[in-house]
């Protein structure tokens, strides 16, 4: 199966929602000034990166105008800080990754398309609870892949259940992101316990077929986000058929420097002498990315074990959570990311975010994420903005109901 041309552009219809959003916003600032509008469509995190940074760039600046200091890298990445990076996810996975266990990717989107393209072949089909990001659709489409959204509980975790309903003999990987955009859960050990069993049992039936593995994919750049206590499991500690995805660009606030990461489970390098390391070091640069951006390796391996003030955001999701109970809005309290998937008042997520554009509030229609019905909320503005959009949204939901 192809992805056609209309198929992509109902895709890029969707994936265009929070772009449309934040270019929106633009407008009205310039319309009616920075403070006049409230915007929670993008989530661009707004904090400085690490102390720890200013002295990495520093001493990175000499290297950089050194000979080569900006030039082409092995395709994997820098050496070094492959090693270093791979010796912190080592202490975050609970699992001994090297340095060769690694491929460095020009953020985790680049990582997510490098791991569809070594793996998906036409047909195949990529479970992954709903609501999910807006791209996954894309990311698989571009090879032939299909995305077949499985919903998740009202509470936003994982149905078991209903995920073992959809596999098939097409099933190629199941797709997880945890903690999530756009709902900010974070599945819990539980959960992906019985969700590596899942994918263990069916590995043992296909085995005994000779049929490909099914494969779990989890998307984490935004690990460092947890609240309240929780903890986010490791997947590579729990599958032995996992491949892990990440990325620094929130828990550095290193969004531009598109540095991300691919790690299949040791298991699979073991069990393969290291051929799908091998191939994803191979489409990292036939798919036109090279390599990752050399200063922003650099910087990532010297800060790695560093993240950001993360209590500035959990600060934020109290106000946040304040200003929608004030609205009499409902919502699922988030244990990790920033976001909010709030219920739309009414039950049209497009006309809701209509009446909220009225009152110079941005934000995304849940539509765009598979879950109609709700609106995202990224919460990663400052204080004063969550502040003062308690009226506008107090208006916008009695508008609707």
């Amino acid at each position: 199966m192809q992805f056609t041309t209309d198929e992509f552009a109902k895709s890029a219809t969707k994936g265009s929602f929070i772009r449309r959003m934040f270019e929106k916003g633009i407008e009205l600032k310039a319309q009616y000034g920075e403070d006049a509008v409230c915007d929670f469509s993008l989530g661009n995190p707004d904090l400085p990166p690490p102390a720890a940074a200013k002295e990495a760039l520093e001493k990175i600046a000499s290297a950089a105008v050194a000979p080569y200091g900006l030039g082409y890298c092995p395709n994997a990445g820098i050496p070094q800080a492959r090693a270093a990076i791979a010796a912190q996810l080592s202490k975050e996975q609970g699992v001994a990754i090297s340095r060769d266990g690694i491929v460095l990717t020009v953020g985790a989107a680049g990582g997510i398309v490098c791991v569809f393209r070594a793996i998906v072949s036409p047909g195949d089909e990529i479970i992954v609870p709903s609501p999910y990001f807006v791209e996954y659709g894309n990311y698989c489409g571009h090879f032939g892949g299909v995305l077949k959204p499985v919903p998740s509980k009202p509470d936003f975790s994982l149905d078991l259940a209903a995920i073992e309903a959809a596999i098939c003999s097409r099933t190629r990987a199941v797709l997880v992101n945890s903690p999530n955009n756009p709902t900010g859960a974070i599945y819990s050990a539980e959960e992906i316990d019985a969700l590596s069993g899942l994918v263990e049992r069916e590995n043992a039936r296909r085995a005994a077929k000779g049929e490909r593995a099914l494969v779990l994919i989890s998307d984490e750049p935004y690990r460092a986000f947890a609240y309240d206590g929780a903890q986010v499991p490791s997947i590579l500690g729990t599958c032995r058929h996992a491949i892990v995805v990440g990325s620094f660009s929130k828990t550095l606030s290193m969004a531009g420097e598109r540095i991300g990461y691919v790690v299949p489970s040791p298991a699979i390098s073991e069990g393969d002498g290291g051929a799908l390391v091998s191939t994803l070091v191979l489409v990292n640069r036939t798919l036109g990315f090279v390599n990752a951006p050399v200063l922003g390796q650099r910087l990532a391996a010297a800060i790695c074990g560093e993240k950001v003030d993360v209590s500035i955001y959990e600060r934020r999701r109290a106000l946040m959570a304040e200003v929608l109970d004030g609205a009499g809005i409902d919502y699922t309290m988030p244990k990790g990311a920033f976001y909010f998937f709030p219920a739309a008042p009414g039950g049209d997520d497009v006309k809701f975010v209509d009446a909220l554009l009225r009152e110079r509030i941005l934000a995304v229609p849940g539509s765009g994420f598979g879950r109609a019905g709700h609106i995202r909320l990224s919460y990663s503005v400052e204080d004063a903005v969550i502040v003062r959009s308690a009226a506008g949204f107090k208006r916008a939901a009695e508008a609707c109901r």
